[in-house]
């Protein structure tokens, strides 16, 4: 680079001698290459735009084949049988989502590699199963090499192609056309609309065959039981309320002061009031002692059932969390009293507690 600057100046030099101004002469220099300005939020809006329309393409394209679908993978459960998804590439790798989310909602499935497959692991297969088989060439050589070893078993083949007249295709029960306008690639190469159009149609087979599994958020629940929505499911009432003396009872009669000093010692922001006969009658919180300290003289005083809330909200102990939590969405409420059958105060759930039992 300095020796070139150097000749530079020798031609400048060169060229003011013979009178021609030097300025005309350095224009002509090369410059480094700089890649074309370009819009890069343009760039990935064409994106969703083209995997978007391949989407309602695919979409237009689903017929009685995808019914047909639902009815095998249906039956074949009932039977005991299992989901097999096979693929290769990404393909593959659409195919190892689409056989979790279908084992996450109840509909046993595992994943089997085209390759691994011809290598001891088609051992997972059994006469029964059902194989969901993707590729969307159809013409997979790693694919195409298995399907002879998996016809030699009592399954039937549902493949996912975007190419209805392929060898994969002619090998298939059923066939689920996945064939899109084109890839989002520019070079129409890169597996991108195939591979979003072949994970939506695996969503929409999960998700139909769970309903008509008449799979429910109970089951849900014990399928993801360390999940957030395992424990809200899973959990009753009485599993997440403070009971004993962390929760705070007392009587219509009780003056107030007796009732702050029973919420200081279960540690509550409300005591829970009960009738003659020990049933739940009203509640009295820390709010309702601010605003009656602000319009009365001598709250302290007072029996409690001259300034309980009355009727107050309430869910059984036999509930499950996940009502709790719709009532605290539902009402502007910080303590929710826990009764049993006999409508008796048996515990409270403090919406403090709730993040700690990763319940929200």
């Amino acid at each position: 680079m300095f020796f070139a600057n150097l000749n530079l100046i020798k031609r400048i030099k060169i060229k003011k001698q013979k009178g021609i101004p030097a300025e005309l002469h350095i224009v002509n220099r090369p410059r480094c290459w700089q890649p074309p300005l370009m819009d890069h939020l343009a760039k990935a809006r064409q994106v969703f735009d083209i995997e978007l329309a391949a989407l309602k393409a695919v979409r237009q394209q689903l017929d009685g084949s995808f019914a047909d679908a639902v009815q095998v993978l249906v039956e074949t459960l009932r039977q005991r049988g299992k989901i097999i998804v096979v693929g290769i590439g990404k393909s593959g790798n659409i195919g190892q989502k689409i056989a979790a989310t279908l084992t996450s909602t109840g509909s046993t499935s595992v994943f089997l590699h085209g390759v691994d497959a011809l290598h001891g692991d088609l051992g997972i297969v059994s006469d029964g199963d059902v194989i969901l088989a993707l590729s969307y060439s159809g013409e997979s050589e790693e694919l195409l090499n298995l399907l002879p070893a998996l016809k030699r078993f009592a399954v039937k083949i549902i493949s996912m192609t975007g190419a209805v007249k392929s060898s994969l295709a002619r090998y298939s029960d059923l066939v689920l056309n996945v064939k899109v306008p084109k890839e989002a690639c520019p070079f129409n190469l890169a597996p991108t609309a195939s591979t979003t159009a072949m994970l939506v149609l695996g969503d929409a087979l999960a998700m139909t065959v769970l309903q008509a599994r008449g799979f429910k958020e109970r089951d849900y629940a014990r399928h993801h039981p360390s999940g957030a929505i395992g424990r809200a499911l899973l959990m009753k009432v009485r599993d997440i309320m403070r009971a004993g003396t962390r929760n705070a009872v007392a009587a219509e009669n009780v003056t107030v002061k007796e009732a702050l000093l029973l919420m200081c010692k279960a540690k509550s922001g409300s005591v829970s009031i009960v009738n003659a006969r020990g049933k739940l009658s009203g509640v009295f919180t820390d709010g309702d002692l601010r605003r009656h300290t602000a319009e009365e003289e001598d709250v302290l005083a007072k029996p409690l059932s001259g300034v309980m809330t009355r009727n107050p909200v309430s869910v059984r102990e036999e509930a499950l969390a996940v009502e709790a939590l719709k009532i605290f969405n539902q009402r502007n409420i910080e303590d929710l009293i826990v009764v049993n059958a006999r409508r008796e105060p048996v515990g409270l759930i403090d919406l403090q507690d709730l993040p700690k039992l990763k319940l929200m």
